[in-house]
C-alpha cells in the first residue's frame, strides 16, 4: 500500500457536499484527573511550564519547577483538592460540562444552521486540541474562541489563544476563526453577577461588606501593560454600582499568589485577617473573575479565607457561588457568541445559508470530477 506524507492534520474521509456548522469552543482553565500526588504533580507540570504563565526565563525556572515546587506542591494541593472534589468528579470539570451543553441548547434554539460547542482545557482533559477535533469532525469551518475569562490577562485568555492557533497551524484545512477577547464589562454579565449577590443576601442576609475576590498575577505583569488589574476593578465597580453599594461596602482585593515576589494587591487573604481585627462581624465574598466554582472559590475563599476571617475575630464570611450554570450566566454567553459571530450565516438574517439543493448539486459536480464517493 503506498501512503502519502503529509505535514498537517488532514481531511481524507471529506465527504463533499457535506453541511458546515458553526462551531464555538468553551475553554478553561483545567482540572487533574484525580485528587492524587501522581495527577497533581502532571497537572501542574503543565501548568506551570507554560510560558504565559510563568514569565521567567527557562534556564532559571525549569529547575526551580523540577527541583522544588512538583517536589512539595503536589501532595499539598492534592489534600485541598481532595477536599472539594465530588462523585461526579472535579467540580470546574462538571460545571464546565453542563455550561457547554447549555450553552449548546440556548444557540440552537437561536440560530438558523447547525452549531456544536466542544469543551476544551488548557491544561489536563478534554484538552484544547482535541475540543477542536470534535469540531473538525462536526464539519465546523467557522469556529469562534470563548475563553471563560471575564477579565482578559495573558496568563490566562492569550494562553488559551496560542494553544488553539498552535492546533489550528497543524490543520490543512483552517477554518476561519474570531476569538472573545473579554466580557468584564458586558451589561449582561453585570447583572447577573448583582442578580446572584440579591439572591443570595435575600435568603441569607447581608454582610457589612461585599469583598470582590480576583484571582492574582504578579505585579510586573500589570507593570508591562497586561490590563487585568483595571478589568478587575472595572468589573467590581459596575457590579457595585448595580448593586447601589456605598464606597464603604465594597472592595476588590486579589488571591492566590504564588513565589516570592509581588503580586497584585491588596491580597485577599491579608484582607480577611485585617477585617476581622478591625472588628467586622459579617462579610460576604463573590468571585467575579471566575465563570465556575474551582478549587479557588470553594477551598480557598469558601474555605481557607473563611478560617482566617474568623481566627482574626471575624463571625462569619459568606461565599455567593459563582455563576456557574445559572439561565441569566448561559443566555448571556449565548448573547455574546451571537454578536461576534455577526457576518457568518448561523446568526446573521442578511447572509442566507445554502439551501440542500446547493450541497446536493455541490457533491455531484465533485464527483463528476473524481471525486470519492
Amino acid at each position: 500500500m503506498t501512503t502519502t506524507y503529509s505535514a498537517y492534520v488532514d481531511q481524507a474521509d471529506y465527504e463533499h457536499g457535506s453541511r458546515d456548522c458553526l462551531g464555538v469552543l468553551l475553554v478553561n482553565l483545567g482540572t487533574p484527573e484525580a485528587p492524587t500526588t501522581a495527577a497533581l504533580r502532571r497537572y501542574l507540570r503543565q501548568f506551570l511550564s507554560d510560558r504565559r504563565v510563568i514569565e521567567l526565563p527557562r534556564w532559571k525556572w525549569l529547575p526551580i519547577l523540577e527541583g522544588i515546587v512538583l517536589r512539595t506542591r503536589p501532595r499539598r494541593v492534592a489534600k485541598a483538592y481532595a477536599e472539594i472534589w465530588t462523585e461526579e468528579g472535579s467540580p470546574l470539570l462538571v460545571t464546565s460540562r453542563q455550561q457547554q451543553q447549555a450553552l449548546e441548547a440556548a444557540l440552537r434554539e437561536r440560530a438558523s444552521g447547525p452549531v456544536k460547542v466542544a469543551l476544551g482545557m488548557s491544561y489536563g482533559e478534554p484538552s484544547i486540541p482535541n475540543a477542536l477535533a470534535e469540531l473538525r469532525e462536526a464539519g465546523a469551518r467557522r469556529i469562534l474562541l470563548l475563553p471563560l475569562y471575564p477579565q482578559y490577562s495573558g496568563s490566562t485568555t492569550a494562553s488559551v489563544f496560542d494553544a488553539t492557533v498552535a492546533e489550528l497551524m497543524r490543520w490543512r484545512w483552517v477554518p476561519e476563526f474570531r476569538y472573545i477577547q473579554h466580557y468584564a464589562d458586558e451589561p449582561a454579565y453585570i447583572r447577573a453577577l448583582a442578580d446572584s449577590v440579591r439572591e443570595y443576601r435575600a435568603e441569607h442576609g447581608s454582610g457589612e461588606l461585599l469583598l470582590m475576590s480576583f484571582h492574582g498575577v504578579p505585579r510586573r505583569y500589570l507593570d508591562n501593560g497586561d490590563p487585568y488589574h483595571c478589568q478587575c476593578h472595572k468589573t467590581g465597580r459596575l457590579l457595585a454600582t448595580e448593586l447601589g453599594l456605598g464606597d464603604d461596602e465594597w472592595m476588590v482585593t486579589f488571591q492566590s499568589r504564588f513565589g516570592s515576589e509581588p503580586w497584585l494587591q491588596p491580597y485577599t487573604d491579608e484582607t480577611v485577617e485585617a477585617l476581622g481585627k478591625k472588628g467586622l462581624r459579617r462579610i460576604d465574598a463573590i468571585c467575579a473573575g471566575f465563570s465556575a466554582d474551582c478549587l479557588e472559590t470553594l477551598e480557598e475563599i469558601a474555605g481557607e479565607n473563611r478560617e482566617i476571617f474568623e481566627g482574626a475575630g471575624g463571625s462569619e464570611l459568606h461565599y455567593i457561588p459563582c455563576l456557574n450554570a445559572r439561565s441569566d450566566h448561559i443566555a448571556m454567553l449565548a448573547d455574546l457568541v451571537m454578536r461576534h459571530c455577526r457576518g457568518w450565516p448561523e446568526f446573521d438574517p442578511d447572509v442566507p445559508l445554502p439551501m440542500p439543493a446547493d450541497y446536493e448539486a455541490s457533491r455531484e459536480r465533485a464527483l463528476a470530477l473524481g471525486a470519492p464517493r
